[in-house]
């Protein structure tokens, strides 16, 4: 008995033991789990508390009282270009003046569905009316028609630019609320590129010093070679800002070339993976060289933007220029080409039509879809219509149709000098809008702003050969998609890399 006794309470002892051991190792291990848990959350706070010193900002008190109205989910982020050449960036650029000035600019549409992005190219050159704007010292200008897009960011003629300035122009511009607006100066762009271990470019053609300072006075050395190679620094910000010695030499033809590095880098970052390793280095340099408005101006904020691209896919990542053509040294935009583009982009849709809003969006109350363009109004316009043809009777056939859709028509008369092709569309200070609403009726004409008060239409031989009948509209007065020179032009984020790289 005493001995059948012993083995049992032996057996508990032990079994006692071993339970205080495993509860012992589970301690030790939540122990050690809760600590690395604490140092890495101090480890990020740390990391947070660091780049949010790197941040600048500027201040909300520089937008528009008078925004449009935010979208159906989608968030719109303006990038721009500073080429600034004060502080460091002097160095990099050359000297030049001391205030900001803006060297590119695109829009960056995030889709509702987080799957779909396209970024919208707007040339400094294009021919824009910039609101009010404020100055440093608190005053706000008089707004301006028909000047370059570009001038907005040097209103004040600070060091830092006036991105807010810039914000309100294309929110003006557009139609579209601006989530976030995002500077970028020289070096910030040159370190970030060496952040991620250079970017892959392509040469249509041997490039020489010459071709990027055109004030040199003679070709100079080979500085970039035909054909592909990867660039990173002074050598990525060469290629970015070269102009000439490639295609037209033109600023539209440099927005292509500035459209692959952008999608090579995003090529770049997401074949490395959205991880620390990739993404610090590249936080730290970033951070380091851009302003943003007070909606990214922490680390947390910027990491969390970031995040929410991770799973759009590189086909998905659209490249496009809004819709331009010249007008002598400069660059109109072509309506209702870009209206087309904007609104699409307003109603989360993609280039090529699909619904890219996400089940989170469409769950929401929002206006219905349409089949067609929606009536043209013109209550409250006048017109005045000049034919610039040799085509009679066609400034009263115009008139007609503009009576049909309420325009006040003031007159009609021939123009003293033929038009051309393209009808054209002027407007006084303070009309665009009115002008715009006429282009609806005229698909394809240039829309110019004059100092001359009223809206005029000049007719062109495209109208002209308009087939429908007298006092109709055209049978199609707004694009229902993206034009095809629009979508068929875009640059996917897995193009090749030597493809559509200028004009000419």
């Amino acid at each position: 008995m005493t001995g059948t006794s012993v083995a049992p309470r032996r057996q508990s002892r032990q079994a006692i033991r071993t339970r205080e051991r495993r509860r012992g190792r589970v301690r030790l291990i939540t122990a050690i789990s809760a600590s690395t848990v604490v140092l890495m959350a101090a480890a990020g706070g740390w990391l947070y508390y660091e780049f949010d010193g790197n941040i600048d900002s500027f201040g909300a008190e520089g937008l528009s009282k008078d925004r449009p109205a935010a979208g159906f989910g989608g968030q719109n982020v303006l990038v721009i270009g500073s080429d600034s050449r004060s502080g460091d960036n002097a160095r990099m650029g050359g000297g030049g003046d001391d205030f900001g000035r803006s060297d590119t600019a695109f829009l960056l549409h995030v889709y509702g569905d987080q799957k779909h992005a396209v970024a919208v190219s707007i040339p400094r050159d294009s021919l824009v009316d910039i609101p009010s704007c404020r100055l440093p010292d608190g005053t706000w200008t008089a707004p301006q028609t028909g000047v370059m897009f570009n001038s907005a960011f040097s209103v004040g003629r600070t060091t830092k630019g006036n991105p807010a300035c810039t914000q309100n122009t294309v929110e003006k511009l557009t139609g579209l609320r601006v989530d976030h607006t995002v500077v970028v100066d020289f070096v910030g762009f040159s370190k970030m590129t060496s952040a991620v271990g250079g970017v892959d470019v392509c040469l249509p053609n041997d490039v020489y010093q010459g071709d990027l300072n055109p004030n040199l006075g003679s070709k100079g050395r080979l500085i970039f070679p035909k054909g592909p190679r990867t660039v990173s620094g002074q050598e990525a910000l060469d290629y970015v800002r070269l102009r000439h010695g490639i295609g037209d030499g033109s600023d539209i033809g440099r927005i292509k070339r500035q459209q692959a590095f952008v999608a090579s880098l995003v090529k770049k970052v997401k074949g490395q993976g959205f991880s620390p390793t990739t993404l610090l280095p590249l936080a730290d340099a970033a951070t380091k060289s851009m302003t943003v408005d007070p909606g990214l101006d922490s680390a947390r904020k910027l990491f969390s933007f970031a995040m929410s691209m991770k799973d759009i896919d590189l086909h998905d990542t659209k490249f496009v220029t809004l819709p331009w053509q010249y007008q002598g040294n400069r660059v109109a935009i072509v309506h209702p080409d870009a209206d087309a583009l904007w609104d699409a982009i307003r109603n989360d849709r993609t280039i090529d039509g699909r619904n890219a809003r996400g089940k989170q969006q469409d769950d929401k109350p929002h206006a219905p879809a349409t089949a067609g363009p929606s009536p043209v109004s013109g209550s409250g316009i006048s017109v005045a219509v000049l034919n610039g043809t040799a085509t009679p009777g066609l400034a009263a056939r115009a008139a007609e149709m503009l009576k049909g859709s309420g325009f006040t028509v003031t007159g009609t008369a021939n123009s003293r000098s033929h038009q051309g092709s393209t009808t054209a569309i002027t407007y006084g200070p303070g009309q665009q809008d009115h002008a715009r609403t006429v282009a609806r009726l005229f698909p394809g004409a240039e829309l110019r702003p004059s100092g001359t008060p009223g809206v005029t239409v000049t007719l062109g031989q495209a109208y002209a050969a308009d087939p429908s009948p007298t006092g109709s509209a055209p049978s199609t007065p707004v694009p229902t998609a993206v034009p095809s020179q629009v979508a068929g032009t875009a640059r996917s984020a897995d193009d090749d890399v030597c493809s559509n790289l200028s004009y000419g």
